[in-house]
């Protein structure tokens, strides 16, 4: 692998580069941390349009944005088209409570480009010329019912005509602290228009909450805005042509909001100055936010360029700028040349490296002090004693102020803990210390909870997440050589609390079949996994047991390669596989796998009832296969004294071992398989999940089996009737805040599951073995075949 001079950043100084990122998110208001309601009302206290007008107290927002990794400085990009009410300096979009569907972004942008040191960078956005449809967006949602489709931006005309600005930001990195940015702006329209452009710096409000009374200050000198900082020092930002500097405070306008004097250039002075031309800004070009003011009109289908440069030294814009985007630009070219396959096309290429660009872009700085949050701080009104029993009360000790991979910039501008762990498999191929510097922090005692759960997302931390944790730092370990021992020591040592935490509290009856709850699978089922059952009954998991065995065996992995350097481990991983049969014979002694329908269900456990199978045919049917390895016969000569265990335990214990632990020498394999699902039912479970009138489409595995739109799933719970149907676009019901969809839709990282349990159940049963795909079709294929068509298909999602 060479990678040129971005590989060499990353190993010779990667921390130092990344000193700078776009680490702002599109959307800070509408957030839990930013929420200080006595009943939880996020999306309502905060609104986007008190966005423009209030100090953020965690974090920051902007279109476009950078900030330093511990966001003290921000930069971003605010656009008026001369029709707006307001500045366009943020993503618009729906709240939970406004949208048909839930929460919704209602606007078009795209990260194009991004190395992992963000050395080079492109992001681009579309901004509409007439006035944004700001009020029938609402209104025409909320008109809307949950049958009924979304109304986009797109279908509101605002882009007849192509009557918009295609906004496009190339970012340069000369040194870790020297950032030039080239703005293109092309009128895709027919005729000339003029758009007001605001390269925007501020600094996150740190000084009105009583902790910290420094004030950063920021001033003009000969045309350059100079941000001095106690702890960052003194940056500089210069634009080319001769832009309008304006200046106000980022606090928050009290006198808009509740009639309340906070000072005479609050946050949205700006805002008011070029909207209304307004008396809002420092005429003594000083303060905590600041802007260049460009005006630029544009003939139809023609481009302007506006050059930036922030920098802590003396920034100039003269002829070394486009030799340095030149330079940056083929760098990229040269990294992402040995990260994607060669014999990828050029749309495969295109597609791959997007997809690398929004994990880059979605690196976030997320600050959030739990404990402070619910006490309030000391330069604020005290908090309600609601809030002292309320969301997130039992996790007073997480502290969180780092960059983190967030699910997205807009509608998940937090981090999940599974969404994270599926992140770093991919960050690995790009960047692998930030991929295993990801998954420590999250296993850190400022995150993990005492009692060793990981918090799940900010809405309820105490939520949980299938354990994918061990899974993940195992395919991280191996993207990065296999070869750091002393990054899976101490993720094996954390995991151990967490694996504890699980068999304490999510194992009800002490009988190795688990009650995960949701586990992040929201509306797949006909109730609330979270919730209480009305009639006092459980739900016995067949997803959450299955991850619970494939936890297992994950940790048997991890266990085996470090007792290869160190042979205590070598008990470790005896217990490891104790438990997996345990939890795997548990599984068939439940009667979570049903011999009739040949497919794994949830049982419902009602009091003074016989138990129910809950029918679903979902992707909690298809997860006990991605509870499975191999065990090679090298491996057990290389630790004698895990084999001897092992064979004592599959003569001793056939009663657990029997059912998963396999071995034919036919198969050709030297060595054993450990699955929950065995080799003689895995015909019948593949049949059901590769049937295109079950789980197979065109385009992967469906979440939800498609026979369900005709024949709905209905569970009776003590009188109340709960059903789950296929749905193959938006959910109709309200579960999860109603935008979340498992009913259908394809989500990637349980296909990408799956299609690796295939790999391995192909790497132990050998070409021989051969299953009808698709089922119904009479072609009989390998599974690696069938795992490589699976992959083309999930990919084929994103080609034209």
């Amino acid at each position: 692998m060479s990678g040129g001079a971005e590989r060499k950043r990353l190993s010779d100084a990667g921390r130092e580069w990344k000193q700078w990122g776009p680490y702002v998110s599109e959307r800070a208001w509408g957030t839990v941390r930013e929420d200080y309601s006595d009943h939880g009302e996020a999306w309502e206290y905060l609104p986007h349009d008190h966005a423009r007008s209030r100090a953020y107290r965690w974090s920051e927002d902007g279109l476009g944005a950078l900030c330093d990794k511990n966001q003290r400085l921000c930069l971003a990009f605010a656009f008026w088209n001369g029709q707006d009410p307001i500045l366009k300096e943020r993503i618009f979009g729906l709240t939970g409570n406004e949208g048909n569907h839930a929460e919704d972004a209602k606007e078009y942008w795209w990260y194009l480009d991004s190395t992992p040191t963000h050395s080079w960078m492109t992001w681009r956005y579309a901004y509409p010329q007439n006035a944004f449809p700001y009020h029938d967006l609402v209104a025409e949602n909320r008109s809307r019912g949950r049958h009924d489709p979304e109304f986009e931006l797109v279908d509101t005309g605002i882009f007849d005509d192509d009557r918009y600005w295609e906004i496009t930001a190339d970012y340069a990195k000369a040194s870790p602290t020297d950032i030039s940015i080239r703005l293109t702006i092309r009128n895709a329209g027919p005729e000339e228009a003029t758009l007001h452009v605001l390269p925007t710096l501020w600094f996150r409000n740190t000084w009105s909450w009583g902790n910290d009374s420094r004030t950063p200050r920021m001033s003009l000198d000969n045309g350059t805005v100079v941000a001095d900082h106690h702890s960052l020092g003194e940056m500089r930002l210069a634009g080319d042509g001769d832009p309008t500097a304006l200046f106000c405070d980022n606090e928050t306008n009290g006198a808009r909001l509740w009639g309340q004097d906070y000072g005479s250039f609050p946050k949205d002075g700006i805002n008011d100055h070029v909207i209304h031309g307004a008396a809002t800004v420092n005429p003594q070009h000083e303060g905590t936010k600041a802007a260049l003011h460009y005006e630029q009109t544009v003939a139809g289908g023609e481009s302007h360029e506006i050059r930036l440069r922030l920098s802590t030294d003396e920034p100039t814009l003269d002829s070394s700028f486009d030799k340095l985007f030149r330079k940056r630009s083929d760098e990229a070219d040269e990294f992402y040349a040995s990260v994607i396959p060669s014999a990828a096309t050029a749309e495969e290429t295109m597609i791959a490296r997007q997809a690398h660009a929004g994990m880059m872009w979605t690196k976030q700085f997320y600050h959030f002090d739990v404990e402070q949050w619910l006490d309030g701080d000391p330069g604020q009104p005290p908090t309600s004693a609601s809030r002292s029993n309320g969301r997130n009360s039992s996790w007073r000790h997480l502290n969180n102020a780092d960059v983190i991979s967030m699910p997205d910039t807009w509608e998940y501008p937090w981090y999940a803990a599974w969404d994270l762990a599926f992140h770093c498999v991919t960050l690995a191929d790009l960047d692998p210390e930030f991929a295993k510097d990801q998954l420590i922090l999250l296993l850190r005692e400022w995150y993990m909870h005492p009692d060793g759960q990981l918090p799940a997302y900010e809405w309820a931390f105490g939520d949980v997440n299938p354990p994918v944790h061990a899974w993940a730092a195992l395919r991280v370990f191996e993207a990065d050589g296999s070869q750091d021992f002393e990054f899976l020591e101490r993720i094996i040592h954390k995991l151990l609390l967490n694996f504890t935490w699980w068999v304490n509290r999510k194992d009800e009856q002490g009988n190795n079949v688990f009650e995960g709850g949701f586990l992040g699978l929201d509306n797949i089922g006909p109730i609330d996994r979270s919730a209480e059952l009305p009639n006092g009954g459980w739900l016995e998991q067949s997803d959450g047991t299955a991850w619970m065995a494939m936890y297992s065996l994950n940790l048997l992995e991890m266990a085996l390669t470090l007792a290869e350097h160190d042979p205590s481990y070598e008990d470790l991983a005896t217990k490891f596989l104790e438990h997996f049969t345990y939890i795997a014979s548990a599984m068939d002694k439940c009667g979570l796998w049903n011999d009739e329908d040949g497919f794994y269900y949830d049982i419902l456990h009602q009091p003074n009832s016989e138990s129910v199978p809950m029918r679903v045919r979902s992707m909690v049917g298809l997860l006990p296969l991605a509870a499975t390895t191999t065990l090679s016969s090298a491996t057990l000569e290389r630790l004698p004294d895990f084999a001897q265990r092992f064979e004592w335990f599959r003569a001793n214990k056939p009663q657990h071992a029997a059912h998963v632990v396999h071995q034919a020498p036919e198969c050709g394999f030297d060595g054993w398989l450990l699955s929950v699902v065995a080799p003689e039912r895995l015909p019948r479970i593949l049949g059901t999940m590769l049937d295109e009138d079950e789980f197979l489409s065109p385009f992967g595995l469906r979440s939800l089996a498609k026979s369900h739109r005709e024949q709905p799933f209905t569970v009776d719970l003590g009188g109340s009737q709960a059903t789950v149907g296929y749905e193959p676009a938006e959910s109709t019901t309200g579960l999860f805040g109603g935008n979340s969809n498992w009913r259908g839709p394809i989500w990637f990282p349980l296909n990408y599951l799956l299609i690796e349990s295939l790999h391995r159940f192909a790497c132990y049963l050998g070409d021989t073995f051969e299953v009808e795909y698709p089922t119904g079709s009479g072609q009989m294929q390998q599974l690696e075949d069938v795992a490589h068509d699976l992959s083309g298909r999930l990919v084929s999602l994103f080609m034209k």
